[in-house]
């Protein structure tokens, strides 16, 4: 694409500082700020949460990108298909969201090992000055299993802030692509891999393929003890499968950052199960966020002005 005057229609609305550097970055193109799906018809790119079906009807548009690493209600064939036929790329904003959500992952795996949620509970309950239970229950993450399910951008990124404490890091995936860095294993090996794992970090996204992928069975060929984190999606989990596991002591702990459905009821079992700790799809976020969203899209229009490859492409 030469660098000629481009349509972006752009749906999501930003204020302040991401809205100025929206306006800056995008000067020598004509931007349209709407949520209207007829803001499409005339525009080359389609920038933040666009109608998928408005997409698929709209012929002009050569580019869509996501304001979110989650691409569920795009992820059809028939979108596929439609952006397929006229050479259109789709791109998400998985390289923003990377960072917090493997910080937030660690720093859960982290507060863990070291009992913190449980001081901080006795700090606002009995006041119990219980040194020696929490010096025994406190461990070293040297030397365990951290077992990922799924191998994307936050994967990537949680093996790298996981490599200074040296564990040993296995990722399941569909298919090694062989720059991954550490040990990949398929689903054929995964219920043997389960088995040695201290902990289990569901990343993955949700598609026919992965509801309910965490289930029963899964729960059951864990090692007794093992921390379980889902910062995945919530329907990718069987809750009350967790919620058995959790009572009987199958699971250690487990840390929720995604439920089904999402926000999780007040009187949900979860949010007063043993060893169970849940924040509200706070892992993404992060200050700056907007104006991070808005410059990792005007480096890929950067990119797309002079036919480079773009950042986080998904088709």
């Amino acid at each position: 694409m030469s660098k000629s005057t481009l349509t972006i229609a752009c749906s999501t609305s930003f204020s302040g500082t991401a809205l100025a550097l929206v306006k800056e970055g995008t000067a020598a193109h004509r931007l349209v700020l709407s949520e209207s799906g007829k803001a499409l018809e005339d525009a080359d790119i389609a920038f933040g949460q666009p109608d998928p079906d408005a997409v698929m009807v709209s012929p002009r548009l050569r580019w869509v990108h996501i304001t979110s690493a989650g691409y569920t209600r795009y992820d059809r064939e028939d979108f596929r298909a439609a952006l397929r036929e006229r050479n259109a790329v789709f791109t998400n904003s998985s390289h923003v969201y990377d960072e917090p959500c493997a910080q937030h992952a660690v720093a859960m795996m982290l507060a863990l090992a070291r009992q913190l949620p449980q001081c901080l509970e006795s700090q606002r309950t009995d006041r119990n000055w219980d040194s020696g239970r929490q010096r025994a229950n406190s461990f070293l993450l040297n030397g365990q299993t951290v077992l990922l399910l799924g191998f994307g951008a936050i994967g990537r990124r949680m093996a790298a802030l996981l490599a200074p404490f040296q564990v040993r890091l296995v990722a399941v995936r569909r298919a090694a692509q062989g720059d991954e860095g550490i040990e990949i294993i398929g689903e054929a090996d995964l219920e043997r891999t389960l088995a040695d794992a201290d902990h289990v970090v569901n990343i993955l996204p949700d598609n026919p393929s992965t509801v309910g992928y965490v289930n029963a069975a899964r729960l059951a060929h864990m090692k007794p003890g093992v921390r379980f984190y889902n910062i995945g999606r919530g329907t990718t989990v069987d809750q009350e499968a967790v919620l058995r596991a959790l009572e009987s002591g199958q699971l250690g702990a487990a840390y929720l950052d995604v439920t089904d459905p999402e926000p999780l009821p007040p009187e949900h079992p979860l949010w007063r199960a043993p060893n169970c700790f849940i924040t509200p799809h706070s892992a993404g976020g992060h200050a700056g966020e907007s104006e991070r969203l808005v410059r990792h899209f005007l480096a890929n229009l950067a990119a797309f002005e002079k036919n480079e490859p773009l950042s986080d492409r998904v088709i």
